[in-house]
Parts: C-alpha cells; structure tokens; sequence
C-alpha cells in the first residue's frame, strides 16, 4: 500500500507544478492592484498548489524509498522538493493571516513568499523530468549539444545467438558485441581515452580490466562486474556508461549472452573474414522446367525449392480470400460485398488475372496505398522536426505522382540520387538532424541512408570504425560520404579526426569511378548514372525483396537493410530481379507478377513469434499471415463504420489538383493524414529515420488504443448513431457489418449471439459494442 501511495506522487506533483505558477503569475500581473477582480482566483490556486506540494513531498519521499532510486539527481529532487513543501506551509501561514484590507508589508511578505515557492516548485519539477527522461532531456535539443545526440541503432537479433554457435554464428556476434562496445563505451575506453584503466577495443586489455579488477568472467554473467554496472539505475555512482544514455535492453542482454557463451574473441587484430559477400553483377539463371498447373516462374522456382527441402505446396484460396488479398496488397482497401459478388460470378478462367490488372489500373488508389511504404522508407512525413526550420523538405508530391504514373525505378531512384526541386527531401533533407558527432556528418547521414535503402546495406558501424559486421571499412564509408559533401571530408575514427583526407568513391569498384574535382551536384549526378546501371545488380534485388516482404510477409532475404545475407532462394531472388530489369523496371508489373503466382494464391502461414520468422534455420512455406497495417486498418474502419479522420486532416490531397471527374474517396485516407498517437500506437513509425519494416506483432499500446482509445470510440459511436437512423433491425445491422467487414454473412451462431447482445430495438450503445468486437476480430484485423 505505502509502494501504491508513492506511486500516486507523479500524479499530485502536477497540481503545485502548473497551480503555484499561474497563482504566481496571476499575482505578478496584479502587483498595483491587490484588490483586482482575479484575486479569489489567485488565492484559491495558491491554497491548492501549495497543499499540494505538501501532500506531495512525503509521496516522493515513499516513492524513492520503495523503488530503490539512488543518485545525486534524485537528492536534489528530494531536498528542493522538501523545501517546497516547507515554503507551501509558510505560504499558507501568510495566506491564512492577510486581513480583508492587507498592510503593504503583509503583501510583500506573501507575495514574496509565493514567488520563492513557484520557483522552488519549478525546479523541483526540472529535476523530476530529468530523473524520468534523463539529465540532458532540456539540452540536448539546443543547437550546441547537437554533438551530443545519439543516432538511431541497428535492431540485434538475439534469438541468432541462443543455440549453439558455429562459426559464422560467433563471428556475427563478436561483432555485435564489439560494435555495442564501440558506440557506448569508446568515448571513455579507448585507445584514445582511459578512464578507470580500461580499454575496451582491443581483446588483452578488455580481459585484463581496469583499476578495480576484472569486469567479467567468461561463462558466468551473473558475477561479472560489467554485467552489474551497465544494469545499474542511470545516476548511480558506478553506472556505466556513466554519460549519455544507457545500454538497451537488448544491448544488455547481448553483453550476458557473449560472456554466457564464454566472451569468444578472436586472437590478433587482423581476423580472416567469415562474412558473406553477395555478388554485385546480375545474373539470369535459367528456369526449371516447365509443370503442369505452374504457369508463373515464380512457382517453378518455388516448386524447385520445395522439391529440396521436402515441402509440399498448400492448397489454394478461395475467392474471397484472394480478392481480399490483392485489394489489401494494391490498393490497401476491402473489397465492397458488390465487388465480391462480381467476382464470384465472373466465369473467365482468367479471371484473377484480370481482376488484378484492373486494380493496379487504379492508379491513385494505388498511389494512395503504397505512398505509405515509401514515405517509411525514405523518411518522409508531412509534419515534424526539421520542417519548421526548412532543413527538411517533403517530397510527397513527387512521390505520389512517381508512383501514380508508374515511374521506371531506376528514374525513380535517379530523381531521388540527383534530385529535381521536388525530389530533394531524401538527400537534403537529413541537413536538418545537423552534425551528430564526428563520425555522424550530414554528409555520412546521407550515404547512411542511401546505402540501407538503395543498396540494402547497412553502413552505420563502418562510419564510425572498420566494420565488426562486415568487410567494410571505415575509409570506404567516407570515401562514398564524400560524394555527397561540397569539400573533402577528414576522416575520423570513433569520433576523434585522424588528418586523413577521405577519397571520392562509389563503394564499388566495378559500377565505375567518381570525379572527385566535381562539384556536388555533378558527383551525385555521376553517382544516380552509375549506381542505376543494369550492372548494378544488388540495387535491383533489394527493390525485388522489399516488394516481396510487403506482399508475402517475409523477404527472400532478411534483414531486408541487409543484402549480402543469405536468401533462402538464390535463384528466385536473381530470376526476378533479372525479368524486373528486362520489363523496364515496372514496379506494378513487379507485384503483378508475384500476386498471379500461385505461391500467392496458396494458403497462408502462421507463425508463433516474430523471432520464428526471423530465424537462420528458416524454411519458406508460403506467405506469412500477417495484421493489417495501420493505414489499412485505419482506412477499413472509415469505410465500412465512420471516418476516423476528418477532411482537415488530410495534408496532402492530390484530388484538388486532378480532373474534376476523378472521384475523390469518402473519407480522409489515413496514408494522407500526419501522424498522431493512435497510428503511432498502431505501428506508424517515427518518420525522422529510415524505416523499412514495421513490427507486425500486437503490442500492449495497441490494445490499449483499440479498446479505450477516443478517436476508434468517437467513430464507433458515431457510425452507430448512423446505422441505427438507416438500419435499425438487429439482423440487418448484423448481416451488413459481417458483409463490409469480414465479406461474409454471419453463421447462425454468431447471428443467434449478435441478436441476443443488440436485443430487439438496439441502442447506440448496443450497435457499437458490435461494431468494436467484430473490428478486433483476428478475420478482420489480419491478411490471410
């Protein structure tokens, strides 16, 4: 009870935080006349604010004690806070003792009072903040502490690592381990700083420890000392890091890991490389031979797969499933119960075929759709940091323009590489993050990003360092920075410039030289000329494998941000990034060719954890089932119920500059509209980086949003209050939702029970409490 009651603290803390300020405010603006018409409100405010504080400073004190909570930040807190506690008493006091026609020193004494506890409670309040969002929360958005700023981090694959290593396994380890070393600890730790005796870059001296002895034990995390300090409370005397922010968890659970597994280290700094290195050149395999029944390469090649590894193919899906399907995957909508009923009888045998064809003919609903799978992946956003400023620039208009005219990728990715005025928003655009640190320019930020997206390279940790991961080393990485700078770059290694000057180069060799006495604009338009070329196969299979994950829940290869892994179909991967160069670098007829296969058409898999999916040992057996996205969701909830979103929400229409009689959709597409806490809660991710996969697994935050959240409640009232005016009958309410939602009637059972909870004139109340079960329906909510 005493841990709950401290608990409450941040709750009652808010009252004396906002009250005791206004009321000192109120009385800062009232300083020539005391007698002002605001001064019942002043001293109402003051009475609560300061009782407040009072009540507030023993549920702070219970608070710390309960939690644990240590540390000179914590003591500042708690000594201010209990001087504002005692100065809300003498307040009071003085409050209490103010006659109906106060004395000019009894207002000064008050008022002074007043003023040294809204002060007080203000910094009291300071303190609190930085112990719940860390010290520099206020600071390190000020344009000098922009060193200070931390990048985003390349998601770990724990699961990798649990069974038992072989050697490319412990490589991949090591190498994380070294890499969560360099970009936590080296500031400190290194070579070129020594606090405490103890380096961390190299192996003898990490085995050797520091001042107070060795920091771990191979084989024993429990007793290692690196282990106890990285999991300490930030603030506490022997935390580590002791600056800037602590270790992730899963950065913490790497290091127990790598020391449960007996800390392996290579001997010598110079390892012999165990890393894959996918090929850079095209290649065109030829196709197996022809079956029966398998008309799409695609099946051949995951027929031939099949056929290996001793699988058998799953039955295909029915017609509604598969209309379904192409509809959420093109146009991310639900077919009407109309569409579906025309489908059904539609006798061509061709006519999945065809059907497919004329949804990617919609061209704006397709736009529409897939602009959110770009605008992930190429950090554009309409809203946020960076655009106030003007250091950031939307592209959306370019965007959904390219992708409603079905640009040709590789002019797609020239625009973008060499951009017009419109496209600019990808390269230029990261000027507004400015320099995060020595090995962070703007100018690496840029190559960062073109590497992960383009290329499906992950380049982060060889901007820093030679790469623990990869081959890459740390003068490749800035010699591909460079093309994108206005002058040479130094390089610098972990932060501390070495003198070096960097060179000019495409991280490839064989796609061709850049100028290096060009200026900017020339060397980005060589670099578009030269990373575009059919030669340039890598470019082509990551586009290949982005396209595939999006419709069949997993790529070929995975990470997708990380191509020179292994795919589980060699031959597939490259066939299909072949025919996509062969077809004019068609992206429409890219997804065509996959949703006609039978591969697409076949049941789907389910799997019990994200980490199944990811897995090394992983075999393909067909398409991942997979949840809506939140676009997705979002959209099938304002079509078939109430917009979620109202028109003024929309900050790119694209109908206003379009033909009159195109019609403009229903509702505010959620793809359309900026950010807000309820897509956020539904997966729509933080667009101030790249992102080029959303997590597909539920999380608490989305229950949440989804049973009590207001903007899902408003509309379901709202829609209820409609369909009660224009149906009104229990069965026709039930019979319509299941035909809009699940494209289905509902089965007798599920009719019997609809009825029983509307009963026979059902209220608002009633219609929406069936609406909410029906959309949290896994029938409706996933991809089957």
């Amino acid at each position: 009870m005493w841990n709950f009651i401290g608990r409450l603290h941040p709750l009652i803390v808010h009252f004396p935080i906002a009250l005791l300020v206004i009321a000192a405010l109120m009385e800062l603006f009232t300083r020539r006349r005391y007698n002002f018409k605001l001064r019942p409100g002043t001293m109402i405010l003051t009475l609560i604010g300061a009782t407040s504080a009072i009540i507030a400073a023993p549920m702070g004190w219970l608070l710390a004690t309960n939690e644990g909570t240590t540390g000179e930040l914590l003591d500042l807190h708690q000594w201010i806070g209990i001087g504002t506690a005692v100065l809300s008493i003498i307040t009071l006091y003085f409050l209490s003792k103010i006659p109906r026609r106060p004395s000019r020193s009894q207002i000064k004494v008050f008022r002074s009072s007043l003023f040294l506890t809204a002060i007080c409670v203000s910094v009291t309040g300071h303190f609190g903040g930085s112990l719940t969002h860390g010290e520099d929360f206020l600071s390190e958005v000020l344009p000098y502490e922009s060193d200070e700023q931390e990048i985003e981090k390349t998601p770990i694959n724990l699961v990798a690592y649990q069974t038992e290593l072989t050697p490319e396994t412990e490589m991949k380890l090591i190498g994380e381990v070294r890499m969560v070393l360099a970009h936590n600890c080296y500031k400190c730790h290194s070579g070129a700083k020594i606090e405490g005796e103890l380096r961390l870059d190299e192996k003898e001296f990490v085995f050797a420890g520091g001042e107070n002895g060795q920091i771990l034990i191979p084989g024993n995390p429990g007793e290692s000392e690196i282990i106890r300090r990285i999991n300490l409370r930030k603030n506490h005397d022997d935390v580590m890091p002791s600056k800037g922010k602590l270790l992730s968890n899963q950065e913490k659970e790497l290091i127990a890991l790598w020391i449960e597994k007996g800390a392996p280290w290579p001997d010598g700094a110079a390892q012999q490389s165990v890393y894959r290195v996918a090929e850079l050149a095209p290649r065109n395999p030829t196709l197996p031979t022809y079956k029966t029944g398998l008309d799409n390469p695609i099946d051949l090649w995951v027929d031939q797969y099949f056929s290996e590894n001793k699988l058998e193919w799953k039955d295909v899906v029915d017609d509604k499933t598969y209309l379904r399907r192409i509809y959420l995957d093109v146009t991310g909508m639900i077919p009407s119960p109309q569409e579906l009923d025309e489908f059904r009888n539609d006798t061509r045998p061709d006519k999945r075929s065809i059907w497919l064809q004329n949804l990617l003919n919609q061209s704006d609903e397709y736009a529409t759709h897939w602009l959110t799978f770009w605008n992930d992946a190429l950090r554009n956003d309409y809203t946020g940091t960076g655009y106030i400023t003007n250091g950031r620039y939307n592209i959306t208009d370019w965007l959904y323009t390219s992708l409603r005219d079905n640009k040709p990728y590789d002019q797609f990715v020239k625009e973008l590489l060499n951009p017009t005025e419109k496209s600019k928003g990808f390269i230029e655009g990261i000027k507004w993050r400015g320099t995060v640190n020595a090995s962070q320019r703007t100018e690496m930020q840029a190559a960062q990003n073109v590497g992960q997206v383009i290329l499906g390279l992950n380049l982060k940790c060889a901007s820093c360092h030679d790469s623990f991961i990869s081959d890459w080393k740390l003068e490749e990485s800035y010699a591909f920075a460079n093309i994108f700078a206005d002058s040479t770059l130094e390089v610098s290694r972990c932060e501390v410039p070495t003198g070096k000057m960097a060179k000019t180069k495409i991280l490839w060799e064989e796609l061709g030289d850049i100028d290096s006495a060009a200026n900017r604009a020339e060397k980005l338009r060589q670099l578009a000329d030269r990373l575009v070329q059919p030669a340039n196969g890598r470019m082509y299979r990551t586009i290949v494998n982005r396209v595939w994950k999006q419709m069949m829940g997993r790529g070929m290869v995975e990470p997708v941000d990380e191509m020179d892994n292994e795919p589980w179909s060699q031959d597939l991967l490259d066939w299909l990034a072949s025919d996509f160069v062969e077809n004019g670098y068609d992206l429409k007829a890219l997804i065509y060719q996959i949703a006609s296969s039978k591969i697409y058409q076949s049941q789907s898999i389910a799997y019990k954890s994200y980490d199944e999916l990811m897995a090394d040992d992983y075999k393909f057996n067909g398409m991942v089932r997979r949840r809506m996205t939140a676009e997705q969701f979002s959209d099938a909830v304002s079509e078939i119920v109430y917009p979620l979103f109202p028109d003024e929400a929309i900050k790119y229409n694209p109908f206003e500059l379009q033909k009159p009689e195109l019609s403009k959709p229903s509702f505010a597409r959620a793809s359309l509209v900026a950010n807000n806490p309820f897509l956020t809660a539904l997966g729509r991710p933080n667009r101030e980086i790249v992102s080029t996969s959303r997590d597909a697994q539920g999380s608490l935050l989305q229950a949440l949003e989804l049973t009590n959240g207001e903007r899902l409640n408003t509309a379901l009232q709202k829609g209820a209050e409609k369909w009660k005016t224009e149906l009104g009958d229990p069965t026709q309410i039930t019979e319509e939702l299941y035909l809009k939602a699940l494209n289905r009637k509902p089965n007798e059972k599920e009719l019997a029970i609809a009825k029983a909870a509307l009963g026979a004139k059902p209220d608002v109340a009633q219609i929406q409490d069936l609406f909410w079960a029906v959309i949290l329906l896994p029938e409706f909510q996933m991809v089957n």
